[in-house]
């Protein structure tokens, strides 16, 4: 029998990281309404600034919604091999300074990489203005993607944020690479 984790050793590094809240498993409906009340009764236990805790809200939210309207992709290139390329995690660090700190992470098929990479380097590169020009160019197109949305869940987050967004990409198998996003909120 394969000895169990060290439960109270995670649970120290996640004090020491200030981990308030994470997850790793598949993505449903149920689970984000779920993890919402979370985050929301743990902003107001640390009587966070509502102003601060409503961007927190928001833009994970916006992340998670992410992760679950992508998932669907995934669905049609099921790789045997690979059974978890449907899990995500994501992750909520307050660090002492005060800065939250969203990390998601999920499957993204190889082919989409690219695609991805260059949105982010393109939002990071932007002004606030361009950003905001950016935002409402794409709200005001007509042309809707698959998942009947303009494109802006990346836009949106990084508005929000009002930070640069981090990311990396780990090649996990021949069709999948692992996709993680770190959005700071100060």
């Amino acid at each position: 029998m394969k000895p169990a984790p060290d439960i109270y050793s995670i649970y120290q590094m996640m004090e020491r990281e200030h981990i308030i809240l994470s997850f790793k498993g598949h993505i449903t409906k149920e689970l984000m309404s779920s993890v919402y009340q979370i985050i929301d009764s743990r902003l107001d236990a640390i009587d966070e600034h509502p102003k601060k805790k409503k961007k927190v809200y928001n833009i994970l939210v916006e992340s998670l919604q992410n992760i679950y309207h992508h998932m669907d992709e995934l669905q049609q290139e099921e790789d045997p091999e690979h059974s978890t390329s449907r899990d995500a995690m994501f992750m909520i660090v307050r660090g002492e300074d005060g800065i939250y700190k969203i990390h998601t992470g999920n499957y993204v098929l190889k082919s989409k990489c690219d695609l991805l990479q260059t949105r982010i380097d393109e939002i990071n590169g932007m002004s606030p203005e361009e950003l905001r020009a950016h935002y409402v160019d794409r709200l005001n197109t007509t042309e809707l993607s698959a998942k009947g949305g303009a494109g802006l869940g990346i836009i949106d987050i990084a508005r929000k944020s009002g930070n640069k967004l981090g990311y990396s990409f780990n090649p996990v198998s021949e069709k999948f690479s692992f996709f993680s996003l770190i959005v700071s909120i100060d």
